[in-house]
């Protein structure tokens, strides 16, 4: 076995593994109850789903640029997902949308945002 045929191969595993996280982040998307789960679900799983393929494409990829670009990407998904996905739940939670009734813990239940 050679060293291409290795990488296809490990490439084809995180393609796998990557679609089977961002087909979770879809039903998640569809069978959670409220806002704030289905954004975790989303956030965690697309990102992680999103980034498992980038790393595929990075390991097939016979232009160096394409690679350069796929790592990037990846990087650029590592940083940006959680931060927006915090940006929008805390101003959905600003704007009085509550978390679903079988949420345990609302830490920001007795948060009154200053006014501006």
């Amino acid at each position: 076995m050679s060293i291409a045929e290795l990488f296809a191969l490990i490439a084809a595993l995180f393609v796998v593994i990557g679609s089977v996280f961002v087909l979770l982040a879809t039903i998640g998307l569809l069978r959670l109850p409220d806002l704030y789960t289905r954004m975790h679900a989303a956030s965690k799983a697309g990102a992680i789903g999103s980034g498992l393929l980038l790393i595929a494409i990075a390991l097939v990829a016979q232009d160096g640029a394409v690679t350069i670009r796929a790592l990037f990407g990846l990087v650029f998904i590592v940083l940006t997902t959680p931060v927006s996905a915090h940006l929008l739940a805390r101003a959905a939670y600003r704007v009085g949308l509550r978390p679903h009734s079988t949420t345990r813990l609302d830490e920001l239940a007795d948060y009154t945002p200053p006014r501006s």
